[in-house]
């Protein structure tokens, strides 16, 4: 072999040497990633978070089986410097006092909504009574952020696909407020309807939805006065520029299939797995809605059972609302309904309308998917309770005491051995 070759020949068993050796060493990262990637996962525990509005408190229970209570977060710390700040202001004291007296029942409003950040450390919370958000360290229970919304009133929120984004609805600014997650720097906003209540982001992250329900805490509830409930539309919004992308009158739609009777407010919204068809929940409607994404149109109603209890005064159901909370089982074959002023909850089958058995519930607010999917999962906001409901059966398979009136239910994740904050 010549000097040449064989100078080639050992450069190119070195270089052979390298790579094997980077490889070796990127498989052993690769695999020593993943095992850190599964024990970070193995280290976190799925749970469900519960909004006790007028406590100001967060439950965490488990996300199925007996649905047992882990801990409580205390999502009000800085209630003095709060109230302190309102007392302060006649106008932030005007409508602290408004909504108590309105929309709270009676009650201050200290939890609307609440989502886990997407590293498991924190709660990120909408307080109405104190119109912001703030994100609550899950180990101290202590605030790391908070962003005051647009006017004085905070409600639902949704977070993006990815985690990293929530979107909250000021209720009196008519304003959705975009926020990062980690920071709650606002990453941007856009206006709606009048009172925006529901958001839901699109399953690729790209649209933004809104729901705004109108004035739900005025007397004028008869039929013939629905026009004074104010400018209720579904706004779709771009999510990352958030320019409007369309707007959704259900009142056409609505007369359009005949239903000139149904208030155009659109409450709870459920969408099926390809998201071609909306589900929706009207103010003062015992049922819901069935809507066709591609179409623009409206395909079926349903028309759920009556309690003969309820009275059929319409200014003595809670903000508007018969029936107030839906979700869907993960197969898309199924809804569950929450029948707020009937005082029941039922699972319906999707592709007959059929309802299930009608499962007794006290004044029933909301309705989410359980952590293996298989039961609908409701608050009791009359007996402070939340409960399962087997999607395939329509039984309810187990119940928890919570906190004082229960609204919102998400999924969430919290470290594995945790039990609540080290700190208040």
């Amino acid at each position: 072999m010549t000097a040449f070759k064989a100078r080639h020949v050992g450069s190119l068993a070195a270089a052979l040497a390298l790579t094997v050796a980077g490889s070796a060493a990127a498989t052993a990262e690769a695999q020593d990633a993943s095992k850190g990637s599964k024990n970070a996962a193995a280290d976190l525990r799925e749970v469900m978070f519960v909004g006790n509005n007028w406590d100001g408190t967060a439950d965490v229970i488990k996300s199925g089986g007996d649905l047992a209570k882990i801990g409580r977060i205390n999502v009000i710390p800085d209630k003095e410097k709060r109230i302190a700040e309102i007392n302060a202001d006649p106008i932030k004291w005007i409508y602290f006092t408004a909504i108590r007296n309105g929309v709270g029942e009676g009650h201050d409003q200290y939890v609307d909504d609440m989502y886990s950040t997407p590293d498991d450390s924190a709660m990120v919370v909408s307080r109405p009574s104190f119109a912001d958000v703030v994100s609550i360290d899950l180990a101290t229970g202590k605030i790391n952020w908070r962003f005051p919304v647009s006017g004085y009133r905070s409600d639902h929120m949704a977070v993006s696909p990815d985690g990293k984004r929530v979107a909250v609805s000021a209720s009196i600014s008519n304003t959705v407020h975009v926020l990062d997650i980690a920071t709650g720097k606002q990453l941007g906003s856009f206006k709606t309807g009048d009172k925006p209540h529901e958001n839901v982001f699109s399953e690729d992250g790209k649209y933004l939805w809104n729901m705004s329900i109108g004035d739900v805490n005025t007397a004028t509830d008869a039929p013939w006065l629905d026009w004074t409930k104010g400018d209720r539309k579904i706004t779709v919004v771009d999510a990352n520029t958030y320019e409007q992308v369309k707007v959704i009158d259900m009142r056409e739609r609505l007369d359009a299939f005949g239903r000139k009777d149904l208030s155009d407010a659109v409450r709870p919204v459920a969408f099926t797995p390809d998201e071609s068809k909306l589900y929706f929940q009207v103010s003062f409607f015992n049922g819901f809605v069935e809507y066709d994404v591609a179409s623009d149109k409206i395909t079926r109603v349903k028309t759920l059972p009556k309690n003969p209890a309820t009275s059929e005064d319409r200014t003595t159901w809670v903000n508007d609302s018969r029936h107030h909370g839906m979700s869907m089982s993960p197969a898309g074959d199924k809804l569950c309904i929450a029948g707020t002023m009937d005082d029941y909850a039922t699972v319906v089958d999707r592709s007959s309308l059929q309802e299930g058995p009608l499962v007794t519930a006290s004044k029933p607010y909301w309705a989410t998917v359980s952590g293996d999917g298989k039961s609908c999962v409701i608050s009791e906001s009359g007996s402070d309770r939340v409960t399962a409901i087997d999607f395939a059966t329509g039984r309810k398979t187990a119940s928890v005491e919570v906190g004082d009136h229960p609204q919102r239910v998400r999924p969430a994740k919290v470290p594995a051995d945790w039990t609540g904050p080290s700190a208040g």
